[in-house]
């Protein structure tokens, strides 16, 4: 019967490898395509879509990488991303512990409010935030994109950080406070120190949202000087549309900052993941 549990175990540890193998090949295939496809002229690529490179055109990528424009799109989308990120976890981690510690009349129907914000998509708000932004004069402004993109922010990640925030026991407060912590002191020396992980999946999230945000900067921005990179990328597509090579690879690097980011970030975001999952 030993043998029996370890042989379908076994087996299941095999078939989760297959899978996980073939999920992998599906999202890297594509990738490196792209990127063959970039090392090639636009004439080979039409005759050898599938093949190595005959000559390595490096041109392409050496091209795209020398021209300022190019920075300048990651400039901005690293700013907006920044810009975003330390707003919206700042706000949400005060009223994430507002809604964990505090118990005052109407929380739970607040809580509620800010929860609904998930039902309501960005395409309905896209006129009405429009017309705001401009009465407000923030238009072709940084802020114009990093104020409504924290706003959206704000219901998911309060969610978040305020279930991690209800686990970390009531003893640490009273002790903090018999120490002389009043409640931002708990807030500031205790309670954002334990929540480190949580703070760091939703600032992954935050970051990998903003930089991927393409409709609201193209609503915000009409001059170029403030397009972020998804803009930039769909405007080169549009310039070089029979260049096919040459777009391969402005896409490979478009990705690659996303990418590297997420190389970086991807065990802060498992973890905290791991963590809020298996709290309490």
């Amino acid at each position: 019967m030993t043998v029996s549990r370890k042989t379908r175990g076994g087996g299941r540890t095999w078939g989760l490898h297959v899978v996980l193998v073939v999920i992998g090949a599906v999202m890297a295939v594509p990738l490196l395509y792209a990127a063959l496809s970039g090392f090639k002229s636009t004439d080979e690529l039409s005759r050898n879509p599938v093949g190595l490179p005959e000559s390595w055109v490096t041109s392409n990528y050496t091209g795209i990488l020398a021209s300022g424009d190019f920075w300048r799109l990651i400039g901005n989308s690293t700013l907006i991303a920044v810009g975003t990120t330390v707003l919206v976890v700042a706000v949400s981690a005060l009223s994430a512990f507002s809604f964990a510690r505090f118990a005052f009349r109407g929380r739970e129907l607040l809580f509620t409010l800010f929860t609904m914000g998930l039902m309501f998509p960005f395409a309905v708000a896209a006129l009405p935030l429009f017309l705001l932004l401009r009465s407000l004069g923030l238009l072709d402004n940084p802020l114009g994109v990093i104020l409504p993109q924290a706003a959206f922010g704000l219901p998911m990640t309060i969610i978040i950080l305020r279930g991690f925030f209800r686990q970390i026991p009531g003893e640490l407060e009273e002790a903090a406070t018999l120490d002389g912590c009043g409640p931002l002191g708990f807030f500031w020396r205790v309670l954002l120190p334990m929540a480190r992980p949580a703070l760091g999946t939703v600032s992954v999230l935050a970051v990998v949202t903003s930089w991927n945000n393409f409709f609201l900067p193209l609503l915000v921005f009409t001059d170029a000087q403030w397009w972020t990179l998804p803009i930039g990328v769909q405007q080169f597509q549009g310039q070089y549309s029979a260049d096919y090579a040459k777009v391969f690879a402005y896409l490979v690097l478009a990705m690659v900052p996303a990418l590297a980011f997420y190389s970086v970030a991807e065990r802060q975001l498992v973890g905290g993941l791991t963590a809020g999952a298996t709290k309490g």
